[in-house]
């Protein structure tokens, strides 16, 4: 089994110096005041028809993504770029146009606990990737979901993640590690909430992104 630190040189990321971590959350806005998050530097909402500082998240998923990153990496800069609002729906513009705001950011990792099983978008989430490669941002993006390839997760290059349900949440599995592709496997529980069973909380792949990208997070700030 191939360990992370070495994957991650492999794929081409090196440890970052003389600065925080800076991790943009694709997702439904982040509400920064949450005690998980603690807050924010910055954000943006994409969302059709809404103002662009109104990055407040009204659905919860975003929220808990960047719990997790949080948790895995308290030093980060959390960056939030919204493109759902109420529900977890957008279209393939927003969500590209999400990738290349959080790159021209200046972002170290673009989190997607997200993706589509359609194969048309996937010209326009392949020139949105390569924007954010060239700028030096990392895509970390679900591999999978329901069975199915998911995009832009299942494009190069990206760091993919599938769901592994018997992995600790303080590890991932390393499946294959090159320039173009990094692999993972990664738990999909979020961070606890005391008092929540772990069955009853949210869970899934989006998860397991949140995690694999925290503990990629917590590896480029050891340099620091």
């Amino acid at each position: 089994m191939i360990p992370l630190d070495d994957a991650l040189q492999v794929y081409g990321l090196e440890p970052v110096s003389g600065r925080p971590v800076r991790v943009a959350i694709v997702d439904s806005g982040v509400y920064a005041g949450h005690p998980h998050v603690q807050g924010v530097a910055a954000g943006i909402s994409l969302v059709a028809g809404a103002a662009k500082d109104d990055y407040v998240d009204r659905n919860g998923h975003g929220t808990a993504v960047a719990a997790v990153v949080r948790e895995k990496a308290p030093a980060a800069e959390i960056v939030v770029v919204k493109i759902f609002d109420r529900d977890l729906a957008a279209t393939v513009s927003e969500l590209a146009r999400g990738i290349e705001w959080a790159a021209a950011a200046g972002v170290d990792l673009i989190n997607l606990s997200l993706g589509s099983p359609n194969p048309a978008y996937a010209g326009r989430l392949a020139r949105a990737l390569d924007i954010a490669h060239e700028a030096g941002a990392a895509v970390v993006a679900a591999a999978r979901q329901s069975g199915l390839p998911s995009l832009p997760g299942s494009l190069q290059p990206v760091i993919a993640v599938d769901v592994d349900w018997d992995c600790d949440r303080e590890d991932v599995v390393v499946q294959a590690a090159d320039a173009a592709i990094l692999h993972l496997r990664a738990s999909g529980y979020p961070r606890p909430i005391p008092g929540v069973p772990a069955g009853r909380n949210l869970k899934g792949v989006s998860f397991a992104v949140a995690n694999a990208t925290g503990l990629i997070a917590r590896w480029l700030a050891r340099a620091r």
